[in-house]
């Protein structure tokens, strides 16, 4: 019995939600496919990744048959502030849902188990139901062996780690090749649990088997996880759903053994479909997640954010003499080697080729990092801890000090060449300004007058070369007339005030240049060629980034319709891949964490101004 999916066909990359342990993550898609999964980490190779190739990819499927209730219509939705999906298939006959969720693991430590449940009920008449298993071990390279014990068991062996499927009730396994399938029917009121188990191979034994009544109770339990962890937030503003939504997503993508944040679980999903800006996001960007660091101290999630500033001390402390003392990103435990390969047998999502596992824009040079380190080092009360932690941090500055001067390859990891990128020099500046203040604060050793005349110098470069007499406004670099969204953050840096008059001017000409009805562009690739074909859609860490800017400046009544239009490109579950494309789709890896960190900002910033000017009134 086959029922495997024609190879060509592919969901939306917004048509999924996302569960997670905080180790590892899968996407849930609307047909009730697992389409996406790598374990036992979020970098980890693939066993279900039918998002990247249909036909190869490997998926496991609940859901209702559909050859024989073709007219359900399907719904989905979290369970409000939980990161459980329910997926709800609606016909004339009956109601069906099929609940998922991983409980999350908080040990200090990897672990080597993982396991997804999976609960089929029907709330009314009675239902036919598909289940298959069809994994692709090491990105669908890894050949594997099936076994099946008993007739609720089915065991998959493959090359590095084994999987373990578990149903209850009526769903009876048996073997399609090396796949496990079955097909049942529920009536109102009953239930089948599965249970997905990966490990190590090695004889273990099997997994204990799901009880109906155990899933309910790891039901519970995970809900109850969610609960406890959300009532920590401070925020209470306009934006509560999508701003909760957003929390749980970024801790959904923190990696809980080491607190590093990784920039979205996916890897290869295209800025372009058909296009070669497939990229994989399943690392922790130094940037990405030092600027994250304020958000949550902001909403109360001390404890996140103080992992993670641990994390960067960590790095920063094990930097060796080499070149640079830092990468832009590493691996979720601290592992600099991100080597980049093609997985040439995948065709890629809708035929988006190449498909990359790894990242080479690991060793490139971008001078920003130094900035945004330094200024997750300044959050809060800005106490780095132990000694040792300022020490390294006082040699990165020194060695900053040397070497800000220099083109480097910019935020956006351009492979079209150096420059001497304005954002860059900007974040250098932010990098003297904080260390100058960190240790003026907590009385730490530092060579503060030349740190403070390097951070005057870079200023004075930066308003006699980065400004554009011509466009009256900041470039991309010093020898262009291109914008850059990533300018954005000046005003928050506290490079200048949000209403000097030069920020309002290079506001006004970026209005003009890269905002297209509230949803901006990073720059434009036509005017500054970044050494890759194809173009991209809009970039959403950049429109709210521009609605942040816009409250900051006091354009309320722009910045809210901005924000309020952007809301609408969401996702049915409140989640958004990295950019929009000309038709309002979503496009780039998914869910993109550095989106929801400035969505939460922009909330940020418009209720702060609200206030205030409410409070005028």
């Amino acid at each position: 019995m086959s029922t495997q999916p024609p190879t060509g066909t592919y969901p939306p990359i917004a048509e999924h939600g996302i569960v997670g342990d905080l180790q590892t993550a899968a996407l849930v898609s609307t047909a009730g496919d697992i389409d996406w999964w790598c374990t036992p980490r979020f970098d980890s190779p693939s066993l279900f990744a039918s998002l990247l190739d249909r036909a190869k990819g490997g998926h496991c499927r609940l859901a209702v048959d559909r050859e024989a209730v073709p007219d359900a219509e399907v719904k989905q939705l979290y369970l409000a502030d939980t990161a459980i999906v329910v997926t709800r298939f609606l016909s004339p006959d009956g109601v069906a849902e099929v609940v998922d969720f991983m409980l999350p693991d908080t040990s200090p430590v990897p672990s080597p188990e993982h396991r997804l449940l999976r609960v089929a009920r029907v709330v009314r008449g009675r239902v036919p139901f598909v289940l298959e298993c069809r994994p692709r071990f090491d990105y669908g390279r890894g050949t594997h062996r099936l076994a099946l014990p008993d007739r609720h068991t089915a065991h998959f062996q493959g090359p590095d780690q084994e999987l373990f499927l578990q149903s209850t009730g009526p769903a009876e396994l048996s073997a399609d090749g090396t796949d496990a399938v079955s097909r049942f029917v529920l009536g109102a009121g009953e239930l089948t649990a599965v249970q997905l188990t990966t490990r190590p191979p090695g004889g273990q034994g099997r997994p204990s088997p799901p009880t109906d009544d155990g899933a309910f109770a790891a039901f519970e339990q995970c809900r109850e996880f969610w609960y406890r962890w959300l009532k920590a937030s401070r925020y209470h503003g306009r934006w509560q759903q999508i701003v909760d939504r957003s929390a749980i997503t970024l801790k959904l993508l923190s990696y809980h053994p080491t607190g590093a944040l990784i920039a979205a679980a996916t890897m290869g999903l295209p800025e372009q479909v058909g296009g070669e800006r497939n990229w994989d996001y399943r690392y922790t960007w130094i940037r990405d997640a030092s600027l994250s660091v304020h958000t949550l101290i902001e909403l109360g999630f001390e404890q996140e954010a103080l992992a993670f500033r641990h994390w960067v001390r960590d790095r920063i402390e094990a930097a060796g003499a080499g070149a640079e003392p830092l990468q832009i990103m590493y691996r979720i435990d601290g592992d600099p080697h991100l080597s980049e390969e093609v997985l040439a047998d995948w065709e890629g999502y809708r035929g988006s080729f190449p498909v990359r596992a790894g990242n080479a824009a690991a060793d490139q040079l971008q001078l920003d990092i130094y900035g945004e380190a330094a200024y997750a080092f300044a959050a809060g009360d800005g106490d780095m801890g132990a000694l040792r932690g300022w020490q390294a941090f006082s040699r990165l500055v020194d060695w900053l000090a040397d070497n800000w001067d220099r083109p480097d390859e910019g935020i956006w990891e351009t492979r079209g060449g150096r420059q001497d990128f304005t954002y860059s020099r900007l974040m250098c500046w932010v990098a003297f300004d904080r260390a100058v203040r960190i240790a003026g604060k907590h009385a730490r050793p530092a060579d503060l007058h030349r740190w403070s005349g390097v951070r005057d110098d870079i200023l004075r470069q930066l308003v006699d070369r980065g400004w554009n007499a011509e466009r009256r406004a900041f470039t991309q670099h010093y020898a262009t007339d291109v914008l850059d969204a990533s300018l954005l953050l000046m005003p928050k840096v506290g490079f200048l005030s949000p209403t000097d008059p030069d920020w309002l001017s290079t506001l006004d000409a970026m209005d003009q240049e890269l905002v297209s009805d509230s949803l901006v562009y990073r720059y434009d690739p036509a005017a500054s060629p970044d050494g890759l074909r194809g173009s991209e859609g809009t970039f959403n860490l950049c429109s709210f980034l521009y609605v942040e800017a816009l409250a900051r400046a006091g354009r309320l009544n722009q910045a809210r319709y901005a924000f309020d239009k952007m809301l609408t490109y969401a996702n049915h579950v409140g989640l958004f891949a990295e950019e929009i494309g000309p038709s309002g789709e979503q496009l780039g890896n998914f869910p993109q964490a550095f989106t929801h960190l400035a969505l939460i900002d922009a909330a940020l910033a418009l209720d702060r101004e609200l206030d205030r000017h409410d409070h005028l009134l």
